[in-house]
């Protein structure tokens, strides 16, 4: 079976990252290795034993991956895409913008369009950037 997940990079707060997410979600954090973990199996790069190599989250709906940039390699953050969620009732929206919203950044309010009852736009304080449906309604037909 094909599957797509998003792998999202973090510069040295995954692990705080995807608990919160298991938390938020009510999702399973099937994995959260270290570097540290691992050096065994593969080299530890100095100064990343604590450092996440892997964090794989599981939900019904949508799985999530992510890591943190190791130690030598830039970080830029996530720039250019967004994590786009839709939840049946603008209630579980409104419940899942405000805890993303809490020390992040609110680029877009919610408010109704023409594809969901609400929709809102937010940066976490993780730097994870969110798109936030709630209640969604019948597209057009294009």
């Amino acid at each position: 079976m094909t599957s797509l997940s998003p792998y999202l990079s973090y510069n040295g707060n995954c692990a705080e990252a995807m608990k919160f997410y298991a938390k938020l979600f009510g999702a399973k954090l099937e994995a959260l290795m270290t570097y540290g973990d691992l050096k065994d199996q593969m080299p530890c790069p100095p100064g990343g034993e604590k450092l996440v190599m892997h964090a794989y989250l599981v939900h019904p709906g949508f799985t999530l991956m992510a890591g943190d940039t190791p130690p030598g390699m830039e970080f830029k953050g996530i720039e250019g895409a967004m994590m786009a969620i839709t939840f049946d009732t603008t209630a579980e929206a409104e419940r899942v913008f405000k805890a993303l919203s809490d020390g992040g950044k609110v680029t877009m309010a919610l408010e109704e369009t023409f594809w969901a009852k609400t929709f809102g736009m937010v940066t976490d304080r993780f730097g994870t950037p969110w798109g936030i449906n709630g209640g969604p309604k019948d597209m057009p037909k294009g």
